[in-house]
């Protein structure tokens, strides 16, 4: 199922964020927070498995608190993800 793969790379990717920008062992409970609206968010998608990217997407259901600290994960952890998940990167990127 596309939408829990999408949770998947979500979730490491803000667990990426958490250890390597914060400086967490585990998942913080702000991180965690996050994680869990936007799987909620996902799970909740109109577009279910047929959606898109969520940045080219005509309806914008994060809150724009959550949208900011989201762009700001993706923006840290996007380029890692080769490094620390490469094959989860290249799935991912491939399949956009």
């Amino acid at each position: 199922m596309k939408i829990e793969y999408e949770i998947r790379i979500v979730r490491e990717m803000i667990r990426l964020y958490c250890r390597l920008k914060e400086g967490n062992r585990d998942t913080c409970p702000g991180c965690e927070n996050l994680a869990r609206y936007a799987e909620c968010r996902l799970r909740h998608c109109p577009f279910s498995d047929s959606k898109g990217s969520c940045r080219k997407c005509r309806i914008h259901c994060y809150r724009p608190d959550m949208k900011e600290k989201i762009k700001t994960v993706m923006r840290f952890s996007g380029p890692r993800m080769l490094i620390y998940h490469p094959i989860m990167a290249i799935r991912h990127l491939i399949g956009k």
